[in-house]
């Protein structure tokens, strides 16, 4: 009995140690747990940690090398600051990259304004043609009295004086106290009397018209790419077109340009302008411009647009998008084209007017890249028109007798006013006494020498 209670008693006992035992294994287990979770914890952290040293890191350097920009800028522009006063003590004054000419001297050479000089009349001057230093030159005169304190005549001094281009108009000089300023004279006037042929002038060919679009984008384009400020002209249209002896055109007027304030850290600025007055020409203004009073480089775009779709067909810029979106949806492009440009290529002329349409989209956003896009297209076109000039103005070939089918050796002239080889002539009217051009009879044999084609 004692020994069974002894047993018993024992195998308590045991439980107790196993419960014990089996407590202590569940706690150990829990605390290996949360040693492994705080290690994975750890881990994690760590992980972060280094994320963020990095961005840190990151962040510094970009600072760093902020900071390096901006100073070597800052160095550049001391320098260049420095360059420039050094030339401007060494000169006495300020730079002046244009010619000074005096008061009395343009009087003079205008002929105290006459109006037989005068070629030219705008909102903002009158334009006289006279000779200046023995050169044929334009000169405008500002209308205000207080034209040498006048926004678009300080405007035009500060472009045209600074930045050169074979397409933009050359400032020759100017008349500051009195507002004048001296262009190179354009023998065949503005864009606009040409295409309207005001005064009996020829209509322009079109393979000139494809060169004068090329030649006017390649100026906006150089406009647009000017450093340190970017120009948007602003008022661009036939009429600030103008067109020297060979027709070669060049922009005028920069009256009303804009130099935009750059700044590399905001794209939006260096592209982007607000205007609160409404300024430019109506019928080639940005309708977006219209609509918030900002402008861009894509407002130039606009109304290059509307230049081109004018040098296709010949017509007044008002509501001639709509023209020309009509006769695309009557599939009849061609039929809006200027006749009197001659016989526009069909195909190469959709290109171009279809170009003209997209440049004058509604929206800034829908236009194509002046540089990337409409003057390699322009190129092109361009190029494919200097082959049909060279065509066009190669000297005529040798005269083809119309009954041989061959050149002439001996050139005459027969009753119907044709010219034929002579012993073909002769041989025919042995036989036949018809015209081989018209089939109708000839009211003579007479046949008359023309000048001998040699083979």
């Amino acid at each position: 009995m004692a020994s069974r209670s002894l047993t018993s008693l024992f195998s308590i006992k045991v439980n107790d140690l196993n419960d014990l035992l089996l407590k202590e294994s569940i706690k150990l287990g829990q605390i290996n747990y949360e040693e492994e979770e705080a290690k994975e914890l750890a881990i994690q952290e760590e992980v972060k940690c280094e994320t963020v040293r990095q961005e840190v890191e990151y962040v510094k350097e970009y600072a760093e090398g902020e900071a390096a920009e901006r100073d070597e800028a800052a160095n550049k522009a001391l320098k260049k600051a420095k360059k420039k006063e050094k030339l401007e003590n060494a000169q006495g004054g300020p730079l002046q990259q244009y010619q000074k000419f005096e008061w009395e001297d343009i009087v003079s050479a205008t002929s105290n304004f006459s109006e037989n000089l005068k070629i030219g009349y705008g909102a903002y001057g009158t334009v006289y043609k006279c000779s200046l230093n023995h050169t044929t030159a334009a000169v405008k005169v500002l209308h205000s009295k207080e034209a040498h304190r006048n926004k678009q005549f300080q405007q035009e001094l500060e472009v045209l004086s600074t930045i050169r281009h074979p397409h933009l108009l050359i400032l020759l000089g100017a008349c500051p106290d009195h507002g004048c300023l001296v262009y190179e004279y354009m023998e065949n006037g503005s864009l606009e009397d040409v295409l309207f042929r005001r005064n009996n002038t020829p209509p322009i060919p079109w393979f000139q018209r494809y060169r004068i679009a090329w030649e006017i984008a390649s100026a906006l384009v150089f406009l647009h790419s000017t450093n340190p400020q970017p120009i948007i002209h602003y008022d661009l249209k036939p009429a600030n077109i103008l067109l020297n002896q060979n027709f070669v055109s060049k922009i005028g007027d920069v009256g009303l340009s804009k130099m935009l304030d750059f700044d590399r850290y905001s794209p939006f600025l260096s592209s982007t302008y607000i205007e609160t007055r409404l300024m430019g020409s109506l019928d080639y203004i940005d309708p977006e411009y219209q609509r918030t009073g900002l402008f861009s480089t894509k407002s130039d775009v606009y109304a290059f647009g509307k230049v081109i779709l004018q040098l296709v067909t010949g017509k007044v810029a008002r509501g001639l998008t709509c023209v020309v979106e009509t006769a695309i949806d009557e599939w009849n492009l061609a039929g809006v084209f200027d006749h009197e440009a001659g016989n526009w290529p069909v195909e190469e002329t959709i290109e171009l007017a279809m170009l003209g349409m997209r440049c004058a989209e509604m929206r800034s956003k829908h236009r194509p890249s002046l540089r990337d896009e409409v003057l390699p297209a322009l190129e092109r076109l361009k190029e494919f028109a200097d082959k049909a000039r060279d065509l066009y103005n190669a000297p005529p070939g040798p005269p083809i007798c119309p009954i041989l089918q061959n050149v002439m050796d001996y050139s005459c002239v027969a009753a119907d006013g044709y010219t034929y080889d002579r012993r073909a002539i002769e041989t025919r009217l042995e036989e036949n006494d018809d015209s081989p051009n018209t089939n109708l009879p000839l009211p003579n044999f007479a046949i008359f020498d023309n000048p001998v084609f040699a083979v």
